[in-house]
């Protein structure tokens, strides 16, 4: 089984895998238009997360993980309480496109999808309100800062010929907000 990460996933999946894949999926938008009151929020303040929107002209790069055997079990298990549970996501498969120049097809992958039914739906909100909202927002797994700079940098240091102007206006608008905010590769590391 593959599953297709595009958000925290890329850097930190949480269970065992075989192998990894850089790529794409084609048909949709990554948006911050989740909301996430555990990991990276809270009830009172609710963090902002990626989720996925139909868009037939885009596509959204991230990570692909190879699960086997025994993996496959323990793997979904966990991301059903992670994503599912606790995100509020549901599940559909689509074609992953490897980042490899000798991938020869794609690859079905499982993906984890909020959709505006789900009680943490936030939907659309200026770069701006959504940085505002990210800086002031915290959860188990951390600040929602960490989350934003992380999945930028991954697409810096991944993915540099893709496009992702929703994900860089917000980062541009927190540093904005935020001008004292410095982050070197290092300093990511260490959180």
């Amino acid at each position: 089984v593959w599953i297709f990460g595009y958000g925290s996933l890329v850097w930190r999946p949480g269970f065992e895998f075989t192998s990894r894949k850089v790529g794409f999926i084609r048909g949709y938008s990554r948006r911050f238009w989740q909301g996430d009151t555990f990991h990276r929020g809270s009830e009172k303040m609710p963090g902002r997360v990626v989720t996925l929107l139909e868009d037939c002209g885009a596509c959204t790069w991230g990570v692909a993980y190879e699960v086997r055997g025994e993996q496959v079990a323990a793997s979904l298990q966990y991301l059903n309480v992670r994503e599912a549970v606790l995100g509020g996501y549901d599940t559909k498969f689509v074609e992953f496109h490897p980042q490899e120049k000798d991938a020869e097809e794609p690859i079905l992958a499982l993906v984890y999808i909020a959709t505006p039914q789900n009680p943490s739906y936030l939907g659309p909100a200026s770069e701006e309100d959504i940085a505002a909202q990210i800086i002031v927002s915290s959860g188990c797994a951390g600040h929602n800062i960490e989350y934003l700079l992380r999945l930028a940098e991954f697409m810096r240091y991944f993915c540099p010929q893709a496009e992702d102007k929703h994900l860089f206006s917000i980062e541009e608008a927190l540093i904005s907000i935020l001008p004292c905010l410095y982050y070197t590769e290092e300093s990511l590391e260490e959180t």
